[in-house]
């Protein structure tokens, strides 16, 4: 992998060199209640191609929520382990369509697997991602950690840190942190920048407190934007400043 973060936002070409994008089953279903919108799916599948194009390696990992999500379940009264269970199994439903949109448009794709299912995808094995990756195709992680009590927030920052990223980006339906849910609370503030310790500290709801740790302890900044507008994950690679960037004290202004 070319290392590519020293390059300033006027270089022409990417700063980063290989990313990991995190999407959430709910980014999958646009504006249906539940399930696939296969027309997402191509449009995700676009941009990610406009990234890759540009020589930036691409791994994605994928969520469930769309489907089954089990936190939810468990607060129903579901055993919270069999939910989670039931939660990685739509991560993988999602990864298989989002590789079919990839793959339309001509996209080299491996699915890695945390939960064996080798009829489908492939066993998560980091060497064989990273030559993946190094040889310009999209690797894409479901399944989640494959154990119980963690989250696909998790599961990216664990990923990013395995795969040697320099970066995770985040994608959402806002464009950044906010104080406050700013479809609720109309005087909510956005952040440009925040340190690890500022999201834990402000108890700002980006990502569990496992991911923003992991992500800490391995200077693994994070970028949360807005994937809805088109060109965003384009403009991140390029170097323009959107959404929020999440990283230690040390690199903030």
């Amino acid at each position: 992998m070319t290392n590519l973060t020293n390059k300033s936002a006027d270089a022409t070409g990417p700063i980063y060199g290989r990313i990991l994008l995190k999407l959430s089953g709910e980014a999958l279903k646009a504006e249906r209640a539940s399930g696939i919108d296969p027309d997402v799916c191509e449009r995700i599948a676009a941009e990610v191609k406009e990234v890759r194009d540009l020589g930036v390696e691409v791994a994605v990992v994928v969520g469930g929520g769309n489907i089954f999500r089990g936190v939810s379940a468990a607060a129903k009264g579901m055993d919270r382990t069999t939910a989670d269970y039931v939660g990685m199994l739509a991560t993988i439903m999602n990864g298989m369509a989002l590789q079919q949109a990839l793959e339309r448009i001509g996209m080299s794709t491996r699915v890695h697997s945390a939960i064996e299912i080798k009829e489908l995808a492939e066993p998560f094995i980091r060497r064989r991602a990273i030559k993946q990756l190094e040889s310009g195709t999209v690797v894409i992680f479901v399944g989640g950690t494959g154990n119980p009590f963690f989250s696909t927030d998790t599961t990216a920052a664990l990923r990013a840190i395995e795969i040697n990223a320099e970066v995770v980006l985040k994608a959402t339906k806002v464009d950044g942190v906010y104080s406050a849910d700013p479809e609720v609370v109309k005087e909510a503030k956005k952040f440009d920048e925040l340190t690890y310790l500022q999201i834990i500290e402000k108890q700002l709801k980006v990502m569990d407190s496992t991911a923003i740790t992991l992500s800490m302890d391995n200077d693994i900044p994070i970028v949360v934007f807005d994937l809805t507008k088109p060109g965003n994950l384009r403009r991140i690679v390029l170097g323009e400043k959107i959404g929020t960037i999440i990283r230690d004290l040390h690199h903030a202004s």
